[in-house]
């Protein structure tokens, strides 16, 4: 049901897995906290499986359930297309989607090749000369400490920037009895820890400085090159459930950068760091000051004012909660932190927000195109065992 003068967006998902459900939440949630100039109606949920999308769509609260993304293309009650899939169908999905007049929300990495990346990208060029609007997930843009930190790079807070160094740390498949899954299949997944998680830290500090990283140089590893196969392993190996199958992405990424301003920057991304469960931390140093951010204590920002007297100077610890601060005023009392999931609400709200006010939402295509090219380098950086290759 909608409210009372406010227009529907009527919403079609692909894919109902974990990144499925928590866009679904988002879309359930954002018109209860914030007051949308559209109302998001989740239309239908879109999946291979009919019996598990079926039951997806009504835990999840869809009205509608459909086995071919197709189909939710040629639905007039959908005019956006959220896009929760493998990286290799990210492409087909999108551009199909903009050209048939929906709007599109595609999850990170935007695509597994820039090839693809490009494409997509100038369909999107294409689209928004009609109207038709398009936005890449990188959700921890909009976690409130990620945009406090913003707005202090902004307002010169930390002068020239010098240093940024990033990581993200997981550990979920440390172990070495782990099943294979699409994300450790390169030719879904594209690449493994780098496009998987170190795109978020490409996308954040990209974000954060307002620079674009020139150049890098890495190097990439995988400790565990097989795996056992899961029990529905048929689609990745032929072998339904008995044997091991071949990991055939990198399970850490390491490389240094340059941004466009000169900065210098340092990289990490594993998913084997024992003990590390979602550490995305990012240290930021400029003449004027620093700041650095952990997503493991995300509430969190702390800041170091270079113009603070030597006898008071130190880091301090912002608790990102007060209602002034980004997104934050339309939660809890002061003090009552976010999660995960706050995230992806505060996409929606940015997303419907610049579809009804006719503006291109960010960040775009054009920013995932940005984000793929430095993947790109990477990948070609440590395959030629190079000392720097330009982006």
């Amino acid at each position: 049901m909608t409210s009372p003068g406010r227009p529907p967006l009527g919403v079609g998902l692909i894919g109902y897995a974990f990144m499925g459900a928590a866009h679904s939440h988002a879309w359930r949630t954002a018109p209860r906290f914030f007051d949308l100039p559209l109302e998001p109606r989740l239309a239908v949920l879109a999946g291979r499986n009919q019996t598990a999308v079926a039951d997806a769509a009504g835990r999840l609260g869809w009205s509608d359930a459909e086995t071919d993304w197709r189909r939710v293309l040629e639905r007039d009650d959908v005019d956006l297309v959220d896009v929760c899939t493998p990286g290799d169908t990210h492409a087909e999905i999108a551009i199909a989607a903009l050209e048939a007049g929906k709007h599109v929300l595609c999850e990170k990495p935007l695509a597994n090749t820039v090839a693809q990346a490009e494409a997509m990208a100038e369909a999107a060029a294409r689209a928004a000369r009609n109207g038709v609007r398009s936005m890449v997930g990188f959700t921890y843009r909009r976690v409130p400490a990620i945009g406090l930190a913003r707005q202090l790079v902004a307002e010169g807070r930390l002068g020239t920037i010098r240093h940024v160094r990033a990581q993200y740390l997981q550990d979920w498949i440390a172990d070495p009895a782990e099943p294979m899954s699409w994300r450790l299949d390169k030719q879904k997944a594209g690449s493994g820890a780098l496009g998987d998680i170190g795109a978020h830290i490409v996308d954040l500090t990209q974000h954060i400085t307002g620079q674009s990283l020139t150049g890098v140089s890495a190097m990439l590893e995988t400790f565990v090159k097989e795996r056992p196969l899961p029990a529905s392993a048929g689609s990745l190996s032929g072998v339904g459930g008995a044997g091991t199958g071949t990991v055939t992405v990198d399970d850490a990424a390491v490389f240094t950068a340059r941004f466009s301003d000169g900065a210098l920057g340092t990289f990490e991304a594993t998913r084997f760091a024992l003990g590390r469960k979602n550490a995305i931390r990012i240290e930021i140093n400029g003449s004027g000051g620093s700041l650095a951010f952990d997503f493991e204590d995300m509430n969190v920002l702390h800041f170091f004012d270079g113009d603070d007297p030597a006898e008071r100077a130190g880091f301090r610890r912002i608790v990102v909660t007060e209602p002034g601060h980004p997104y934050v005023g339309n939660w809890w009392p002061a003090g009552h932190g976010l999660g995960y999931e706050h995230g992806f609400t505060h996409q929606v709200v940015d997303l419907v927000t610049a579809i009804a006010n006719g503006e291109d939402p960010t960040p775009s295509f054009a920013d995932g195109l940005q984000v793929q090219r430095v993947l790109d380098a990477v990948e070609r950086s440590a395959a030629a065992d190079s000392a720097f290759t330009r982006i």
